[in-house]
């Protein structure tokens, strides 16, 4: 039966639309659990009572973040409803998990993967159920204890008018929904009713006869016969537990049971009154619900949630033990994903998971996903220093092995991080930190390995991390400065111009290099706003001298391009905005950029270098001779500056200084003016560095011996001292 649209002007009321989805939803719904359910509403009133409880499932599906614990009202609601029948409950969660990603999967703000839906979905029908059960559970010892309070008024009773009230009492105990039995003091099973003989097993005699401390059961909790003995004598009104019975034939009956003291007409101890709810289906859901959710639905194998417990316990316990945790993660796995599709990754994962299992099967271990390509496997016990590396030994060689797919025979590599220690001195979120950092550490070493756990590495990856997040905030507080190093002529000791030197002042760690940072900059790609800025302030300070030292002050700014820089679409468009907006003439600033970033450089990278050039902006070769580039490049590089690298004149800082170092020096010179090229130096700390580097001709050099990076106003302070 189809449900009528909304009105026309509404577009979710389309029949394809998100409310007509939520209606088929709820039509599903209402014709499931209706037969088992207590109304007097018809059938279509019956489901437009469900529509609200439909958009509500629909809500939690689609929140963020993600919270299951609301779907408890909607399992409250169905008892409200009177859908209090076992099978509304289990009809319910099966409308639920079959149809509810099917019909509202798409009704939110945003598209949910099918394994994010279906794990959603089933969180939410354990609290569903959760909510049903608890709901239940007060309604029914709300009627319990009106039962209770029946039995004791028709047992009061009795004694004055002895007939009604017998037939009062009997049709109570009679034809009650729960089991209700009568005892005496001394545990002598008295008087039971129908429904609990067959709670018990359908035999009368199997209950009636039988003293009730013959019901022990090894899951009982400690207080149940604390709570027992104190009612027998005198010292407890009632209580209530939840206790399993051993039925006749061996199997167990869970139950939740009440038991009240029946005084006399004096107030002396006479009866126990016990009424108990069949809960063993219930209990068996919610097994079953937990196991879902503490357990991979891939794989089978335990999950985060589950694994997060058992770390939890096996670091915090205090009795001098030990734990050893790998932490694995498949190299390439992702290729494999993009190559072969996502279903036959997950037939390897599973694959991946059947050899793990394989690998811990000693008493104390486990293996655990946590996602993705992401497994953990857990040792306890005294000896496992030696246990955690035998482990990840049996983990790389079960994953040698090749696994054939598809006709094709795939390799798996894995790199494993591991953490070993005593019990009692970490968190369990720490530990699994440490063994992630060290995991990825033993992943940039090549991978198809295992590192140990070290705590000065996670130190400093932790402090990287901290760093990185911290960039961005730090831009926009303006904690970066620039320090100037001259660039001195070597042929008359005048400054010829500064390059520009990012520093971080952080709040924590202080005056940070740029080595520290800039790295983490290029990996997030803030390296771009932050050029931008080195290169606004470079260009505004060169100004500033320009308009301030008219007697030959500094002439050029040396900046250092990144190669995310070299590769942004703007670089050209920036720099000309940045130089207009100054005033500054094109020839005053130097753009530096390393070899190793225009190694096999393409036209279309070297485009936006020859417009600048053609500009007038002159583009050094920053680090010249550590990338290994051909020497016939430079014909083809819009360069007019080559800055040598400082491993080729560490030889000349003492007298006399190393022939080999001299021959290449001076060819590199004689190589590069050839080309019309100047030559900078960098690096040099010494005078007689400095006399040989003049002698073989070359053109500019900065460092310690004439000065360290510091303030503008420093740039002409020259110490001309030896630095080494």
């Amino acid at each position: 039966m189809s449900i009528p649209a909304q009105a026309s002007g509404e577009p979710d009321a389309e029949p394809d639309g998100p409310e007509g989805r939520l209606r088929r939803f709820a039509t599903i719904w209402s014709r499931a659990i209706f037969p088992s359910t207590a109304t007097s509403m018809t059938r279509p009133e019956f489901e437009q009572h469900l529509l609200p409880l439909a958009r509500e499932l629909n809500g939690i599906l689609h929140a963020h973040p993600f919270e299951a614990a609301p779907a408890q009202r909607v399992g409250a609601a169905l008892v409200e409803a009177h859908c209090t029948d076992p099978d509304a409950l289990s009809s319910s969660l099966g409308v639920v998990d079959s149809y509810l990603v099917l019909y509202c999967g798409g009704n939110g703000p945003r598209e949910l993967s099918t394994e994010d839906s279906r794990a959603r979905c089933a969180r939410m029908q354990h609290a569903m159920a959760g909510g049903f059960t608890q709901a239940l559970r007060e309604r029914t010892l709300s009627e319990q204890e009106a039962i209770a309070r029946s039995a004791l008024a028709a047992r009061s009773h009795a004694e004055q008018v002895l007939h009604a009230t017998e037939a009062r009492f009997r049709a109570v105990f009679k034809d009650a929904a729960i089991g209700i039995g009568i005892a005496d003091l001394d545990g002598n099973v008295l008087e039971v009713n129908d429904t609990l003989t067959r709670m018990f097993g359908g035999l009368d005699h199997h209950v009636r006869g039988h003293k009730l401390n013959e019901w022990v059961h090894p899951e009982d909790s400690p207080q149940v016969w604390k709570y027992y003995n104190e009612l027998v004598r005198g010292e407890r009104e009632h209580y209530r537990v939840e206790k399993p019975y051993y039925r006749n034939d061996g199997t167990v009956l869970w139950t939740n049971l009440t038991v009240s003291l029946l005084r006399d007409a004096e107030g002396r101890p006479e009866y126990q009154l016990a009424l108990l709810e069949d809960t063993t289906e219930r209990r068996l859901l919610n097994l079953r619900l937990r196991y879902e959710a503490t357990h991979d639905a891939l794989t089978g194998l335990p999950n985060r949630t589950l694994f997060f417990e058992r770390l939890e316990k096996a670091v915090s316990a205090r009795n001098g033990t030990r734990f050893g945790l790998c932490y694995l993660d498949l190299d390439g796995f992702k290729a494999i994903n993009d190559s072969l599709g996502h279903a036959a990754g997950d037939r390897l994962l599973v694959e991946v998971a059947d050899r793990l299992q394989s690998c811990a099967t000693a008493p104390g271990e486990m293996v655990a996903r946590l996602g993705g390509d992401e497994f953990v496997a857990l040792t306890t016990g005294p000896d496992t220093e030696d246990e955690v590396d035998e482990l990840a030994c049996r983990i790389l060689g079960v994953l040698a092995t090749p696994i054939r797919l598809d006709g094709r025979e795939l390799t798996v590599r894995g790199s494993i991080g591991i953490v070993e220690g005593p019990s009692g001195e970490r968190s369990a979120a720490e530990v699994l930190r440490s063994a992630d950092i060290t995991m990825y550490r033993a992943k940039s070493a090549g991978g198809n390995r295992f590192e140990l756990a070290d705590a000065e590495a996670d130190a400093r990856a932790i402090t990287r991390h901290g760093l990185t997040t911290a960039l961005p905030a730090a831009l926009d507080r303006g904690e970066f400065f620039i320090e100037y190093q001259p660039l001195v002529h070597l042929g008359d000791g005048s400054v010829h111009g500064a390059e520009a030197l990012v520093r971080w002042c952080h709040p924590q760690h202080g005056v940070l290099g740029p080595d520290r940072f800039i790295p983490l900059a290029e990996h997030t790609g803030l390296i771009v706003p932050l050029g931008r800025w080195v290169l606004e302030e470079s260009v505004r300070q060169a100004n500033f001298w320009q308009e301030r030292h008219s007697d030959g002050g500094p002439l050029r700014i040396n900046v250092n391009l990144s190669p995310t820089q070299l590769h942004h679409p703007r670089l050209v468009a920036e720099t000309v905005d940045v130089l207009e907006r100054s005033g500054l003439e094109p020839g005053a600033l130097c753009l530096e950029v390393t070899e190793s970033a225009l190694i096999g450089a393409d036209d279309d990278l070297l485009k936006p270098l020859r417009q600048l050039a053609e500009m007038g902006v002159d583009i050094a070769l920053d680090d010249f001779g550590t990338g290994y580039s051909n020497l016939a490049n430079l014909r083809r590089l819009p360069v007019s500056v080559l800055k040598l690298d400082r491993s080729f004149t560490q030889g000349m800082q003492q007298h006399p200084a190393d022939p080999v170092d001299l021959k290449i020096v001076e060819g590199i010179v004689s190589l590069a003016h050839s080309l019309e090229l100047a030559v900078t130096v960098e690096g040099v700390e010494t005078g007689a560095q400095a006399q040989q580097l003049r002698e073989l001709g070359c053109d500019t050099a900065q460092g310690w011996y004439y000065a360290r990076p510091g303030a503008p106003d420093r740039i002409h302070s020259l110490l001309l001292a030896d630095a080494v």
